[in-house]
């Protein structure tokens, strides 16, 4: 019955028919003209086909989208490895989908303000956000923010990039459980390095403080180099950095890794525990990278998009490409996303609590 009732074969078939809404009308006042029973049978049938509409239209729409170039917003500068990540899966998304993924990096205010141009975007599937921590971290420490989390929804996760806790190989600090046991023994007189105030690094650091019970001092410097460059001058005790960043500087025996932050050991360095294997039980934090878009994706879209993305974060050249630049392949669907975001927000605002940081 719902066939029959299709918009364009009546107008094909039958000059005359009147629009779908007149007829609804027709149906639902004809109550001088037909029995009740015919009358319910109608409206039955009426009601089915408004029912079905929407689903129709936005079956339409995603089989056409996408008809135009996509926006995708990188909240970073260009050379970063959220910036690297994006120009590595945007050409391979590009074939998925038939249309250009344009690049448009939006840095400042420590990734909010692409945040913010992706959530003000059309919720219509040609703008899309590279996501990454920022989004979890920043709503834990901002009581004000140039968007609402609520405004990005989850598409897809592609890959993680494990932080690794170092020292000084001159400390005589051979693993987590001695550095624990030091600073525990001089309350407040070590202090580790950050490349900034609420970083991710900065917050990884406190989690250790946290979980531990040990009391260091932090010192940020002015980015991560200058940090890995006082921890070797020895005016730090310790450290937390983006693996891909220490890797050349610990394999060159100026630095030493105690652990790695992610739940498995890193390829890149086997011989390294996790913080969990090293006594640090339920400690795992890593920077991420995904891609999300404005909430109220429709559905459709959607899945067609998330589909995309898994077929090109399958692709053995892509996870060779992210393994080379110190990443980890890692997909999750929108769900599993944004089930981890969820989680890692709830994380980052009891650390902000504990260290009492705020950045209004």
């Amino acid at each position: 019955m719902v066939a029959n009732l299709s918009i364009g074969s009546h107008r094909r078939d039958h000059p005359d028919t009147k629009p779908i809404q007149n007829l609804y009308d027709d149906l639902i006042n004809s109550n001088q003209e037909t029995d009740p029973m015919q009358r319910r049978t109608w409206t039955t049938a009426a009601a089915l086909w408004l029912a079905v509409t929407p689903f129709l239209a936005s079956t339409a729409v995603a089989q056409a989208w996408p008809t135009r170039p996509i926006k995708l917003v990188v909240p970073f500068p260009p050379g970063g490895l959220i910036d690297n990540m994006a120009r590595l899966v945007a050409p391979k998304l590009a074939l998925e989908l038939g249309q250009p993924i344009v690049i448009d990096n939006k840095p400042g205010a420590g990734g909010n303000l692409g945040a913010a141009e992706a959530a003000r975007a059309p919720a219509d599937g040609y703008t899309l956000l590279m996501a990454s921590p920022p989004l979890t971290i920043s709503p834990a420490l901002y009581s004000k923010l140039p968007y609402k989390p609520e405004q990005i929804a989850p598409v897809a996760l592609l890959g993680r990039v494990p932080n690794v806790l170092m020292v000084n190989p001159s400390s005589g600090i051979n693993t987590l459980a001695d550095l624990t046991a030091l600073a525990k023994s001089k309350p407040g007189q070590l202090n580790y390095a950050s490349n900034g105030q609420g970083t991710s690094l900065h917050l990884s650091a406190e989690l250790y403080k946290s979980q531990s019970g040990a009391f260091v001092t932090h010192i940020p410097y002015r980015g991560a180099a200058a940090g890995l460059t006082g921890l070797m001058a020895g005016e730090v005790n310790m450290m937390f950095d983006n693996l891909p960043s220490a890797l050349g500087l610990i394999n060159g025996g100026k630095l030493k890794a105690l652990a790695v932050t992610t739940p498995q050991r890193s390829s890149a360095l086997p011989g390294v525990p996790t913080m969990e294997e090293a006594g640090m039980k339920g400690y795992q934090v890593f920077a991420w990278f995904g891609v999300a878009a404005p909430a109220g994706l429709p559905a459709p879209v959607l899945q067609k998009l998330e589909q995309a993305l898994e077929r090109v974060a399958s692709q053995p050249e892509v996870k060779t490409a992210m393994l080379k630049a110190g990443a980890e392949p890692a997909w999750a669907n929108a769900q599993g996303l944004g089930n981890f975001m969820q989680a890692d927000a709830a994380q980052w605002k009891k650390v902000a609590a504990f260290a009492k940081i705020t950045l209004d």
